[in-house]
């Protein structure tokens, strides 16, 4: 299934944002390295804008933040409490297409905005919508301590069109 990668990212982030920071194992090399961070506190990591994305971006969208797809590519996580629905129905409009409801428990719609190269890619690069409020659940949880709201109803996942392919290379209708 082509758009199983995607999905699995979606259902691993959700399990790790569940285990409390504190259970998850450190190697034993890691921990050095983190003494090291405690001391000097990391520079916050800069949100992307849609021109760096090249993909609209949903009103008042947050960046929960990016993770390596592997092959050069990136992935990146924004929550909403926007219901499923509203979203979906906004990034039909943004993108000029229908997209793919590719489950439909827990909804999950997926939008190409680009033409998958498997030789080159660990990813299509698409808007994946996904509902964390489906079956009762209370909203993928805010990575960001302490940050607000505490849970999302929806999560955007972005794989961009990666930078090496060049406008004029990529596939009609889809960048």
């Amino acid at each position: 299934m082509r758009h199983q990668p995607a999905v699995l990212i979606l259902i691993a982030l959700l399990i790790a944002a569940a285990v409390p920071a504190g259970a998850r194992q450190q190697p034993i090399a890691a921990q050095p390295a983190r003494q090291a961070q405690a001391q000097a506190p990391a520079a916050p990591e800069q949100a992307p804008t849609e021109e760096s994305l090249g993909v609209p971006f949903y009103p008042a969208m947050v960046y929960l933040g990016s993770f390596d797809a592997g092959s050069g590519q990136r992935y990146y996580l924004f929550g909403i409490n926007a219901t499923f629905a509203d979203v979906v129905s906004w990034y039909k409009t943004a993108l000029k297409q229908r997209g793919e409801l590719v489950f439909d428990e827990p909804p999950t719609q997926e939008f190409d905005i680009g033409k998958f190269r498997e030789e080159t890619m660990a990813f299509p690069p698409s808007v994946t919508v996904k509902d964390y409020t489906w079956g009762g659940m209370a909203g993928y949880p805010n990575p960001k301590s302490k940050g607000e709201p505490e849970r999302f109803k929806t999560v955007i996942q972005i794989v961009p069109i990666p930078a090496a392919i060049p406008p004029g290379k990529r596939e009609p209708g889809l960048d």
